[in-house]
């Protein structure tokens, strides 16, 4: 069975021109007060949302290899825990990250 694709390749550093009526609907909006904005489409954010609330849910950090020289009890400890030890490790690390970041 044939199918028929259609391919698309957009250059984002190279974009076709706006055309007048994109434009002029552009600048209606840039215009527009923000009291005139609807938002009736969009929930309220209360105080139950924020608390459910997840902090970079979707990012995920690039991992980088290292060798890093730890004290055999601590090492022991963390191996005692079963499998992932080093993403015990980095969770640590990333802990004492952010709480430094706080501090600041």
């Amino acid at each position: 069975m044939k199918t028929k694709l259609v391919r698309y390749e957009i250059d984002l550093a190279n974009l076709p021109p706006l055309t007048e009526a994109q434009k002029a609907e552009l600048d209606a909006l840039a215009a527009m007060p923000d009291e005139a904005i609807d938002y009736s489409d969009i929930p309220p954010l209360t105080e139950a949302f924020w608390d459910n609330a997840v902090r970079g849910g979707f990012y995920r950090p690039t991992k980088t290899s290292t060798t890093v020289r730890i004290d055999s009890d601590v090492l022991a400890w963390l191996r005692s825990q079963g499998r992932g030890y080093q993403t015990r490790i980095n969770a640590i690390l990333r802990r004492a990250m952010l709480a430094s970041r706080k501090d600041r």
